[in-house]
C-alpha cells in the first residue's frame, strides 16, 4: 500500500489547456519576468502544458542583475511551468496579466509572485499539495515500518489515519477552491479531489467556469467526462443489479428497497477487501435491526473461492456474483475499476454516498441511525 498525493485528473486538467478551440481570445502577449538571487549553474526552462505533457518553449538566461524576461502568446487560459535550474519548479496560470517571479535560492520560502492573480492561486495549490505530501510521506514510513514488523494492529490504524487524512484534505481543497472565486487556476486543484465522492462540487465548479470561459475546449472536455459520470452521482437512482447468489437464485438490488443498503464490491482474492470485512460485519450486526443492509457483489472468478471467503469472513448478508471478475455486468454498470468499492443507497433506491469504508462508513451509519 502506498498513499497517493493527487487524483488522476491533475495532469489531464493541465494537459487540456492547449490554445486551440477557445472563443475567449486575448490575441495578446503576456510578459513573464523574474529576478533570481544566488542562482546555481544552468538555465531556466519555460514549458507549456499542452497535449499529454509539458512542451518546452525555450530556455532563459539571467542577465548580470539576475533577471530574465520572456514574452509568450496567450490566447486561452493556459498553464506554464518555470523550471529554475532543475532545483525549483514554479507553475504559472496565465491569461491576460503579466507575471513576475522572484526567488532566492538561499531561502526556500522566498518565492514571491507579482502580477497574475491566477498564478498566485497556483502558489496556494502548490503549498497545500506540499503540506499534504509531507503528511502522506509520514504515513508511508509508518506503514512500511509496521509491515516490516508484521504489526497488523498498527497497519489497521495507519489505514484508518490515511482515510481520515484523505477526507480532511478534500475539505481543505474545496475550501481553497471556493476562496479562488472565478480564477481558472481552480481547475488545477480539481486533480486533488475524487470525482466519485466530490462529483457535485466538481460539477458545479465546471459549470461556473464554463460560464466564465465559454467555448474553452478543456472545460468542455471535462464537462463531457462529468456527463458520463452523472448517472452514478449522489442523488441519482442506483442502477439495478440482478445476479445469482451462491445457491443460484437470482437476487435483485431492488429487493432490499426500504432499507439503507451498502453495495459492496469485493472479492476473495482482494486483500484490502478481506481486511475491511470484519469492520463491515461489526457495523452490520450493530445496525441491521435499524434498517441497514449490505448487498455484496463479488468479482471472483470461481464459486469455490467466493463461497469459502463468505464462510471464512462470516458474511451473513446478501451475496451475488456472475463470477466474471472485472467483466462482471455489475462492475461495468457501476464503472468499477478497483476494489474495494462501495455505494450507499437510501430506502428510495437513490445513491447517497460512495467509497465508504473504515471510519467513513462508521461515521455515515452513525449519522443515519444514531
Amino acid at each position: 500500500m502506498k498513499f497517493k498525493m493527487i487524483g488522476v485528473w491533475t495532469l489531464a486538467v493541465m494537459a487540456f489547456f492547449s490554445c486551440g478551440g477557445n472563443e475567449l481570445s486575448t490575441e495578446g502577449k503576456v510578459q513573464v519576468t523574474g529576478k533570481i538571487e544566488n542562482a546555481p549553474e544552468g538555465v531556466i526552462v519555460l514549458s507549456q502544458f499542452t497535449d499529454s505533457r509539458p512542451k518546452v518553449l525555450d530556455t532563459l538566461d539571467l542577465n548580470s542583475n539576475g533577471e530574465f524576461t520572456y514574452e509568450v502568446a496567450v490566447e486561452a487560459p493556459t498553464f506554464f511551468e518555470l523550471n529554475l535550474f532543475g532545483q525549483k519548479v514554479v507553475r504559472l496560470a496565465l491569461l491576460k496579466e503579466d507575471v513576475e517571479v522572484k526567488y532566492n535560492f538561499s531561502n526556500p520560502e522566498s518565492l514571491a509572485i507579482e502580477g497574475s492573480a491566477d498564478t498566485k492561486e497556483m502558489v496556494k495549490i502548490e503549498k497545500l499539495m506540499e503540506a499534504y505530501q509531507a503528511e502522506v510521506n509520514k504515513l508511508n514510513e509508518a506503514y512500511y515500518e509496521a509491515m516490516s514488523k508484521n504489526n497488523s494492529e498498527a497497519i489497521k490504524n495507519i489505514q484508518s489515519e490515511a482515510m481520515n487524512l484523505e477526507a480532511n484534505q478534500a475539505e481543505r481543497v474545496k475550501e481553497m477552491i471556493t476562496s479562488m472565486g472565478d480564477s481558472f487556476a481552480s481547475l488545477a486543484a480539481i486533480g486533488l479531489l475524487n470525482p466519485k465522492t466530490d462529483f457535485q462540487f466538481i460539477d458545479q465548479l465546471v459549470a461556473k467556469l464554463n460560464e466564465n470561459y465559454p467555448g474553452t475546449a478543456s472545460i468542455l472536455q471535462m464537462k463531457q467526462q462529468l456527463d458520463e459520470m452523472r448517472a452514478l452521482s449522489v442523488g441519482q437512482p442506483a442502477p439495478e443489479i440482478e445476479l445469482p447468489n451462491p445457491d443460484g437464485t437470482v437476487v435483485k438490488l431492488s429487493d432490499l428497497r426500504g432499507k439503507y443498503v451498502l453495495i459492496d464490491f469485493w472479492a476473495a482474492w482482494c486483500k484490502p477487501c478481506r481486511q475491511e470485512n470484519p469492520n463491515v460485519v461489526r457495523l452490520y450486526n450493530l445496525y441491521k435491526d435499524k434498517g441497514f443492509e449490505v448487498f455484496g457483489v463479488s468479482l471472483d472468478r470461481t464459486k469455490e473461492d467466493w463461497v469459502k471467503a463468505i464462510a471464512d469472513d462470516g458474511l451473513t448478508w446478501t451475496q451475488v456474483s456472475d463470477l466474471k471478475y472485472f467483466n462482471s455486468i455489475a462492475a461495468e454498470l457501476y464503472q468499477i475499476d478497483a476494489i474495494p468499492a462501495t455505494y450507499m443507497v437510501d430506502p428510495d433506491g437513490k445513491i447517497i454516498a460512495k467509497d465508504l469504508r473504515g471510519p467513513s462508513l462508521e461515521n455515515k451509519l452513525a449519522e443515519l441511525f444514531d
